[in-house]
């Protein structure tokens, strides 16, 4: 099956767990070492497998949207983005992007080769 569903150019990208995961071992780790650092990064890491279950993006021909479960909760207009990158490439952990009037960054909670694709095909840098 296909890693977004289309629906009238409408792609909404489905969720992935690596990073949760990943910063969940990471904290069961560093809990051998450091118990209240290991399990601060553990209670982080559910905290992104949950957003990654409720929280939604979709890329519509103009704008990016926002959904938790069902419910549109904010809604990012092309026309007002300046600038976006998704940091560390080997293995992405971060996407950012930038609009005229603020900044924002969002841990990589979705599929990363389909947000690239989308960030290209809806907002192509220079």
């Amino acid at each position: 099956m296909n890693s977004t569903t289309l629906t009238s150019e409408t792609i909404e990208l489905t969720p992935r767990y690596n990073l949760p995961i990943f910063i969940i071992i990471l904290g069961v780790a560093l809990s051998l070492v450091q118990m209240f650092v290991g399990i601060i990064t553990i209670l982080f890491g559910f905290f992104l497998l949950i957003q990654a279950n409720i929280i939604k993006l979709k890329f519509t021909p103009k704008a990016l949207e926002v959904y938790r479960q069902q419910n549109k909760i904010r809604e990012f207009p092309y026309t007002d983005w300046q600038n976006w990158a998704i940091f560390w490439q080997p293995v992405p952990i971060l996407f950012y992007f930038k609009e005229v009037k603020s900044i924002h960054f969002l841990p990589i909670i979705f599929d990363p080769i389909t947000l690239k694709k989308c960030l290209e095909k809806y907002y192509p840098l220079s």
